[in-house]
Order: C-alpha cells, then sequence, then structure tokens
C-alpha cells in the first residue's frame, strides 16, 4: 500500500522559466538515467526479494522515495514550461529557426501534455522498462543498484551546470545527494551481505568447483600481434573475491571452425544450401 499527502518531498520552484530546460529534465524522468527507472527496478527487486525481510523494506521504501522524486522532476517540467510559447507565430516573429522547434522544447510537451512533464526521455522517447534489472539475487540487484544510481548522479550534476536559476540548482542538489546516499547504502547493503569476499561470484550458491576453474580468474588478451596482454590489478594478485590469484594470458583459439551442416528442405534456404 502507498501513502500520500499531496505535498512534495522537497521544495521545487522556478524563478526563470526556461522551456529548454524542461526538456533536458525530461532525461531525468524517463531516461535510462531517471527516476521511474530507479523507481521501478527497486519496487520489482522488492517485490521479488527473498531472505531476510530488512533488504525488501529497503528496497521498497527506496522505490516510494523516487515516486516522490519524479512528481518533483515532473512538477519543475511544467513550472519551466510557463515560458513556452503556444503558437509557432510567437517564436517564428523574433526567429524563424527557433519557432520551428518551439524554441527547443520537445513537441510533445505542448500537443500532448499540454505544456507538462510526460514519462519520456528528452527527445521524447517513452520509456518502456527495458533497463528494469530485478534478478531475484540479492546482491546482483544491489550491484546493479550502484549504477544506476550512479548513471542518475551524472545525470544530475550535468543538470546542476546547465541552469543558472537558484530553485532549480537547490532542487537538483537534494537530489545529488540523494543519490550520494543511495549509492553508499546500496554498497553498504553489499557489505552487510559479506562483502566482496561473500558476495562474489554472483550467485554465490554455485559450487564453484563445478566451473571450468583454469578461466576463473585469468585475464585473456586478444591482440593478435603476439603482445602481452594490458597488465592491472586485474592480472595478479589474490582475486576480489579471495577465492583465487589473477594472472594474464594471450587467448588461442580452443574450439574448431563451425560447421553448421546443410540447411534442411524448405527452410527457405538457397538450393546450394541444402
Amino acid at each position: 500500500m502507498f501513502y500520500t499527502d499531496g505535498k512534495l518531498q522537497y521544495p521545487v520552484r522556478v524563478e526563470n522559466p526556461d522551456p529548454l530546460f524542461a526538456r533536458a529534465l525530461q532525461q531525468a524522468i524517463g531516461g535510462v538515467e531517471g527516476e521511474i527507472r530507479v523507481a521501478m527496478q527497486y519496487f520489482f527487486q522488492a517485490c521479488g526479494a527473498r531472505g531476510d525481510p530488512k533488504f525488501r523494506d529497503l528496497l521498497m521504501n527506496t522505490a516510494a522515495e523516487e515516486l516522490g522524486h519524479i512528481e518533483m522532476l515532473a512538477t519543475a517540467v511544467a513550472l519551466n514550461l510557463e515560458g513556452a510559447p503556444l503558437s509557432l507565430r510567437e517564436e517564428v516573429a523574433n526567429d524563424p529557426v527557433g519557432g520551428a522547434v518551439l524554441g527547443g522544447i520537445n513537441l510533445k510537451n505542448l500537443l500532448s501534455a499540454g505544456l507538462s512533464a510526460m514519462p519520456v526521455d528528452s527527445d521524447g522517447v517513452p520509456f518502456d522498462m527495458s533497463h528494469i534489472y530485478a534478478s531475484g539475487n540479492i546482491a546482483a540487484d544491489m550491484t546493479a543498484n550502484v549504477t544506476a544510481e550512479s548513471t542518475g548522479r551524472i545525470l544530475a550534476v550535468r543538470l546542476y551546470n546547465m541552469t543558472n536559476d537558484p530553485g532549480m540548482k537547490d532542487m537538483l542538489s537534494f537530489l545529488i545527494a540523494r543519490d550520494t546516499m543511495h549509492q553508499n547504502q546500496w554498497m553498504a547493503a553489499l557489505e552487510e551481505l559479506g562483502g566482496a569476499q561473500e558476495v562474489f561470484p554472483i550467485p554465490n550458491s554455485f559450487p564453484q568447483e563445478q566451473e571450468n576453474q583454469e578461466f576463473s580468474y585469468a585475464f585473456l588478451g586478444f591482440q593478435n600481434d603476439g603482445s602481452e596482454p594490458v597488465q592491472g590489478r586485474w592480472t595478479e594478485g589474490q582475486s576480489i573475491d579471495g577465492n583465487g590469484s589473477f594472472s594474464s594470458r594471450p587467448m588461442q583459439p580452443l574450439g574448431e571452425k563451425p560447421n553448421l551442416g546443410r540447411a534442411k528442405p524448405n527452410s527457405g534456404a538457397q538450393a546450394e544450401q541444402l
């Protein structure tokens, strides 16, 4: 069950409406780095979380928070669109090129939403849920969440640097701070699950003796000039999970050229393939 009291999670004010910035803010709503993505990701992870119920609560509470962020950003989009022209003529009179694209705003915000936000990215492409990662493995989900919050914070920082509006900077500074917390909380959850030496490799429930351990910790180089693979922390010393030692070597083909045989009759192949 969800509750709402009709109030914003954090104040949203726009001192100088900017329709072009409204379009940029749409990326934070419906872009692959945006709030719809993380809200739905955490929600479905929570719905499928098995084991200690505190991880479900952690995910569901954060999903609810992200819904509030969508509301904040949608409000910011609408307030920024207050300065948008309602007809092409308003802009054509000053700048024919600018008028053709309504000063850079997405026409969907005008034509389909009446100067309001939509569940789309900055190009007007609807968010289709293809970037929702909910694996049913709590460690894999937490790891994916660190990436989600990292890309979200990158976007928020870029938006912060795009605007000079004090209200927008204030709102974005709050969202950036929450991204900082969320990155840390997911990493803290991984630590509580046992840290790198207990969590990885994911899933840690699969017996490693059943994998081909010759390749478990070997960095493979695919240069064709005989040179050694690039060296780094990932090529020597103990593996991060503590279960082996890194090594490196050039990779040689271990299989043969594939031969699929002849095509089946009536398969639509050419006569030469049969």
